[in-house]
């Protein structure tokens, strides 16, 4: 029944480049999940996330700085090879400084119809944050409907709003059934679904979650739940790592990070002016660390999803040279180990084989035998 969400992460790139023929539409690029999507939808354009390929590249090095985190590098080799060839334009909502180069080197490089930098705010936690986003989404608004020559109506805000609103509805409902003691969906199942939905038309998306729900009541897996884990930190698309720590006895009944939870998890509350309710959305999301400052509002929020989703312990993860994951971590893994949860610290880089990671999470889920550890 998961089947449709792992072909579709698979083949993003055929999956978009048949959407276009399909449909005569545009197909817009994006670096980071604070892009709003309802208004992209809304202008009749399928958004889809850059991400990387988790392979080893050579290419980025003249363009980017080598101490970048991996996954910018992998991202930017992508367009560079000429993978995301088929995009009529790219934009990034202001994020962490390494992405944002990601985009910066792209725009320069490979030649776009159509860019956009989205001066999303990083100090969310003041009132003044709403009206000024409200305000760069209205630029953004303009931009979008220069681009495709046309307005851009109330209407058809309305139905981006609703589409994106069903979609987060949809997977919040599969995530309950995570909570169960026998869950009858994975970790790697649950991230299918989820980073599928950033690359495929929602519409689609909503119908095959629509089909999900109706047989996952009764859905049995065979398999042991074993250790409840939770996965946490930098972005992480990486299925094979995922593959990998659900052998192990274990399952990853829930996550925060930027292909999970922290993308879907709140909606737009309708009101009349409806580029002020998606700001509201955005800002109020679930933060990235690059935002969640002075006081890490996360915390509380992480905590909770651990106790709902019964979280025997934690793999708090970082893309190699994060810096604002890295700084947030100390005290993350201090909060969530005072709350009875032990955490596992790994650095991620796509050059680093599996392996050493198989070996390290293996010793971690050993260390549940010995309770008294913590």
């Amino acid at each position: 029944m998961f089947e449709k969400f792992k072909e579709w992460f698979t083949n993003r790139h055929d999956y978009a480049q048949a959407w276009k023929k399909r449909t005569g539409g545009k197909v817009l690029g994006y670096f980071c999940t604070y892009v709003p999507e309802e208004l992209i939808i809304a202008a009749d354009i399928l958004p889809v996330r850059i991400l990387g390929s988790h392979e080893a590249q050579d290419v980025t090095e003249p363009h980017i700085f080598g101490m970048f985190c991996p996954f910018c590098r992998d991202c930017l080799a992508q367009g560079l090879k000429g993978r995301y060839d088929y995009l009529n334009g790219v934009m990034i909502a202001q994020s962490c400084l390494h992405i944002r180069q990601t985009y910066n080197s792209w725009i320069k490089h490979i030649p776009q119809e159509f860019s956009f930098y989205l001066y999303m705010p990083h100090g969310v936690q003041t009132p003044h944050a709403y009206p000024y986003l409200r305000g760069e989404l209205e630029v953004f608004k303009q931009a979008l409907e220069k681009w495709i020559g046309r307005s851009i109506s109330d209407k058809d805000i309305d139905r981006g709003i609703e589409v994106v609103n069903k979609n987060r509805q949809l997977m919040k409902k599969v995530y309950e059934y995570r909570k169960q003691e026998n869950p009858p969906l994975t970790g790697l199942e649950a991230m299918y679904m989820v980073v599928s939905s950033q690359m495929v038309d929602k519409e689609e998306h909503n119908q095959a979650l629509e089909e999900v729900l109706k047989e996952l009541p009764n859905r049995k897996l065979d398999r042991n739940t074993g250790t409840r884990l939770m996965i946490l930190g930098s972005e992480d698309d990486d299925t094979e790592f995922v593959k990998m720590v659900e052998t192990l006895d274990s399952t990853l009944v829930v996550d925060d990070h930027c292909t999970g939870t922290r993308y879907f998890w709140n909606e737009v509350e309708l009101q009349d002016d409806r580029l002020m309710a998606i700001a509201a959305r955005y800002i109020d999301r679930p933060p990235c660390p690059s935002k969640d400052w002075p006081d890490r509002k996360r915390f509380p929020h992480i905590l909770q999803l651990a106790k709902d989703y019964n979280v025997q312990g934690a793999l708090v993860i970082q893309q190699k040279f994060c810096d604002p994951h890295e700084l947030d971590m100390p005290a993350l893994r201090q909060m969530l180990q005072e709350n009875g949860i032990p955490t596992y610290f790994l650095e991620f880089d796509v050059t680093v084989p599996i392996g050493q990671f198989k070996t390290r999470v293996e010793a971690f889920l050993e260390t549940f035998a010995l309770p008294d550890l913590y």
